[in-house]
């Protein structure tokens, strides 16, 4: 039955919509659909990866740098397309209109972390490093003053639903 309701509840929220919020709608499902087939394929090929280096492989060594680099690397890249394919899905469900700017910033602060967790630090100069803590120290900056906005705007809205509720609105 819930099934059902919601299904109603879609085909009326989706009747409201003008045609580019169908057309809007529709991209993004599909979007959504596509990371969802890439995320699994990525997950699957990382499992046959380390398997094949466990099986394979007799000086398969985590603890090696550059395999760690590589394993990780993989995985932040698969956590990456999971939190891109969970903002679309926020976008879906019409919580929101448009993807939240604190979503592409964390997005963007994990693309970053996976660069330093794969970056050979042998071969990397000084001032590259330099560029990559200003990016996250800005991109940290810019996330911290999102979330801090929204928390004042939760803030407001309850107090103007409180004093709704005291006078009786």
């Amino acid at each position: 039955m819930a099934f059902k309701e919601e299904f109603a509840n879609t085909r009326a929220a989706w009747s409201l919509l003008t045609v580019y919020g169908k057309f809007e709608h529709a991209v993004i499902v599909l979007l959504t659909g596509l990371i969802a087939v890439i995320i699994a394929f990525a997950v699957w090929n990382l499992v046959l990866k380390i398997l094949a280096g466990i099986v394979e492989s007799r000086d398969f060594d985590p603890t090696d740098n550059a395999v760690f680099q590589a394993l990780f690397g993989m995985i932040f890249t698969v956590i990456i397309a999971l939190e891109f394919k969970r903002s679309l899905l926020v976008v879906a469900e019409r919580r929101s209109s448009i993807v939240q700017v604190r979503t592409v910033v964390l997005i963007a602060l994990l693309a970053i972390v996976r660069k330093l967790l794969i970056l050979d630090l042998s071969v990397t100069d000084a001032l590259h490093l330099f560029a990559l803590a200003a990016a996250i120290l800005a991109l940290g900056c810019v996330y911290w003053l999102v979330r801090d906005q929204d928390n004042r705007e939760r803030a407001s809205q309850r107090g103007v639903a409180q004093a709704d509720t005291r006078n009786g609105s």
